[in-house]
């Protein structure tokens, strides 16, 4: 039987003395979860629109819909007002869904299927980025109206995941040919974009790539174009130890010294910056195995252990292989004094290559134990999978009093996006619930006495019988 409630996909406003391990630990201590979960605070999410607008006063966030696409945090960042980079056909129709105007989506993939850009004519979604001159020809005779943004290739040396081997072309040699052929084929090109490679490492590669741009300008201005957007891409990292003033420094710098024109409209694509830090995965370990072994140094016989927990790189963790993520688990349970111990961290399925950690320092934990794992809100449910059977973890979004009474009427959120309630019983209650056999049923007949009147001086006894009921009829 699955048990499944309509308040799955509305938040949960909490009092203000709650944060998500005290949520976590009020579920847990329930004893009624054995299944991961993830708490999601959209008060982090509120916090680090407030961080962008900040650090970039000039730059208009486009959230990278593929990053995360939950629809709690699309209707969020709505209506804080972002604007939205979809990669696909399914990415507009969720954005549009909720009410976004087509203006606020740039369909950022250089390379579209042909019904994808056909249905974004359809749509009037008419931004729209190209590297090649295919795509050229494909929107010539597609959508013509269409407003084009070239995509140049200026990649960071360290980035979480590189993205220049795929898309961009060379700012000095293909860029130029391809304006050409723009203007030959009468396509409207308004402005340049570029992404360095997601979670990057080198803030300074930003300047770069708008000193480039500015090159791009400078040429389309010689064939008559007159570009009015710059795209600074993604690339921005969202847990919580890292932080964006680096790169933003950078960037405002680099923005004053070649773009000091206003008229100039900038936008970023931000992702992961956004969810990364607002998700936090609970797993539980339900096996543990301890293989002998030396200490590397003394050579002292010592375990090393393997903890299986119930969710694994098929699922929220496919980020340690797609996403080149580095996860830390953290025990739940306060373990202190105790010795560390050579571990390592594995996922349910029989593959053995489902290994989430490979070399960690835990304390010795038991069957039953939690793992928290923060920082998992980019590029993990996308893409995770119910390989072997095991469900993707439920997400339980939360918010504190002071975000609620922000949100709660901001279009596209209304009162009815929130219920009201404290930890645990307004989460544990609609979880969902696997069971075929394990049911126990109390003794009936069962005879219950309810008041009738206030005072309690008329009653009306119940007697509760099982019944054979027939399917409803539709």
């Amino acid at each position: 039987m699955k048990i499944s409630t309509v308040e799955d996909e509305r938040v949960h406003v909490l009092n203000n003395n709650s944060n998500v391990w005290s949520i976590i630990r009020d579920i847990v201590d329930t004893g009624t979860q054995e299944d991961a979960f993830y708490i999601c605070d959209i008060g982090d999410i509120v916090q680090k629109h407030k961080i962008w607008k900040s650090a970039f006063p000039r730059v208009q966030p486009h959230y990278a819909v593929k990053c995360n696409d939950s629809l709690t945090v699309i209707e969020v960042l709505a209506a804080l007002g972002t604007s939205f980079d979809c990669a696909s056909k399914g990415e507009i129709n969720k954005v549009l869904e909720i009410g976004v105007d087509p203006n606020r989506i740039i369909f950022a993939n250089p390379a579209k299927p042909i019904s994808h850009i056909r249905h974004a004519a359809d749509v009037g979604v008419n931004t729209m980025t190209f590297d090649n001159e295919v795509e050229l020809h494909k929107v010539k005779n597609l959508f013509p109206d269409a407003k084009m943004v070239i995509r140049i290739r200026c990649d960071a040396k360290v980035s979480q995941c590189p993205l220049g081997m795929k898309f961009g072309c060379n700012a000095e040699t293909e860029a130029p040919h391809l304006l050409r052929v723009a203007s030959e084929l009468g396509l409207d090109v308004v402005g340049v974009s570029f992404h360095v490679g997601s979670g990057c490492g080198e803030p300074d590669v930003f300047r770069k790539a708008i000193a480039l741009s500015r090159q791009i300008f400078d040429y389309a201005e010689s064939l008559g174009y007159r570009f009015n957007l710059l795209d600074l891409g993604g690339g921005y990292p969202g847990d919580h130890s890292n932080s964006i003033f680096e790169i933003a420094e950078i960037i405002n710098c680099a923005l004053e010294d070649y773009f000091p024109d206003p008229s100039v409209h900038v936008i970023a694509e931000p992702g992961r910056f956004y969810v990364s830090s607002a998700y936090t995965l609970a797993c539980n370990v339900h096996s543990i195995r301890g293989v002998a072994t030396k200490d590397p140094v003394t050579e002292a016989p010592s375990t090393h252990y393997m903890y299986y927990i119930n969710d694994g790189v098929y699922g929220s963790f496919n980020c340690v292989l797609y996403d080149h993520q580095h996860v830390v688990g953290l025990p739940l349970k306060e373990y202190p004094h105790s010795k560390l111990h050579s571990s390592s961290i594995w996922g349910p399925t029989c593959d053995g290559l489902d290994q989430v950690v490979e070399e960690t320092l835990l304390p010795e934990l038991h069957v039953g134990d939690w793992l928290i794992f923060e920082n998992m809100g980019a590029y993990t449910l996308p893409v995770a999978s119910p390989f072997n059977g095991f469900p993707v973890p439920k997400v339980h979004v939360v918010a504190n009093e002071d975000i609620w009474m922000l949100l709660k009427d901001i279009l596209p959120l209304t009162e009815d996006h929130f219920v009201i309630g404290t930890t645990p019983a307004s989460l544990v209650k609609n979880m969902n619930v696997d069971r075929e056999t394990d049911w126990v049923l109390p003794d009936l007949p069962i005879t219950i006495t309810l008041p009738i009147c206030g005072d309690g001086t008329i009653i009306e006894e119940h007697v509760l019988e099982y019944v054979d009921v027939c399917p409803v009829a539709h």
